[in-house]
């Protein structure tokens, strides 16, 4: 099938005669299309607030900086078509379901006030018309994406902290902290069992500061996350979606500081990962 015969209704947020390109609509996200099926998502690298919500903060910007999934945005370079929020996640969470997506108290984040007093109501209309839009654009991309591809690849990427006790004390546990969590919830072993190990021994094979990353799968975040989950119920076994969280030891998870040589090699992990299962995801017919 031609790249034009799937594209010859023109969408909301994708349009073209060859690729769904993104249209303006798409500029509140960083969207890059390219002809292949795989997709990778950074749904929680960004740090920007909206004006209007910032007086209403009661978080610090290194506090929100610390629970957020910085530079995740870098690795979804991995992807054929790639997907970065620069909102931040206290704005809105997309891996959240609708009704939780705002935050409304510290039960909804890890124990942390987030705002000064309670958000208005049409504040809280306005974020979650956000979660609709980003929703919306996502079906339409993967719509497109599975009448070009037999199945798809979601690579959603996130990271998490280890070192909750302070920046003097010691990092959690290696036994319930991998180096590299996967994220298979929704991810049928009969159907991608096989490319699920695949990808993994991938990773395994890149060291990470100069070792063999310690990469198991649903240790830490044995739910998934709204986001897979919505994949998954639209789309059932058609997306292989695979949530790598890394742990921060690509940075000082208190100061900010980035490591660079780790995150390029956590980049090269994750581009050996994908090229291992590539094979898998083929053209329709």
């Amino acid at each position: 099938m031609a790249l034009r015969d799937i594209t010859a209704a023109r969408g909301r947020y994708f349009a073209g005669d060859d690729l769904p390109i993104p249209t303006p609509a798409t500029r509140e996200w960083n969207i890059a299309v390219s002809d292949g099926p795989v997709v990778a998502t950074a749904i929680h690298d960004g740090h920007r607030i909206r004006p209007a919500l910032r007086p209403l903060l009661a978080l610090s910007d290194a506090a929100r900086f610390r629970e957020e999934d910085p530079l995740t945005g870098l690795l979804t370079a991995v992807g054929d078509v790639r997907v970065q929020v620069p909102t931040s996640r206290f704005e809105l969470d997309h891996n959240r379901p609708r009704k939780g997506a705002v935050y409304a108290g510290p039960d909804d984040c890890w124990g942390l006030e987030v705002w000064r007093r309670p958000l208005p109501e049409a504040e809280i209309a306005q974020s979650l018309a956000g979660w609709d839009r980003f929703r919306s654009m996502f079906a339409e991309l993967l719509d497109h994406l599975l009448e070009r591809w037999d199945a798809v690849l979601l690579v959603d990427i996130h990271s998490y902290n280890h070192r909750r006790d302070g920046p003097d004390a010691g990092a959690a546990p290696q036994d319930d902290n991998p180096d590299i969590e996967l994220g298979l919830t929704t991810a049928d072993p009969a159907r991608w069992g096989d490319v699920t190990a695949r990808f993994a021994d991938a990773l395994r094979a890149t060291p990470i500061a100069g070792r063999v990353p310690d990469v198991r799968a649903n240790v830490r975040f044995p739910t998934g996350g709204d986001f897979p989950e919505w994949v998954y119920a639209r789309w059932g076994h058609r997306v292989c979606t695979i949530s790598p969280e890394y742990k921060k030891i690509f940075m000082d998870e208190h100061s900010g500081q980035a490591d660079i040589a780790a995150l390029y090699a956590m980049r090269d992990g994750l581009q050996a990962a994908v090229d291992a299962v590539r094979d898998d995801f083929r053209a329709v017919g």
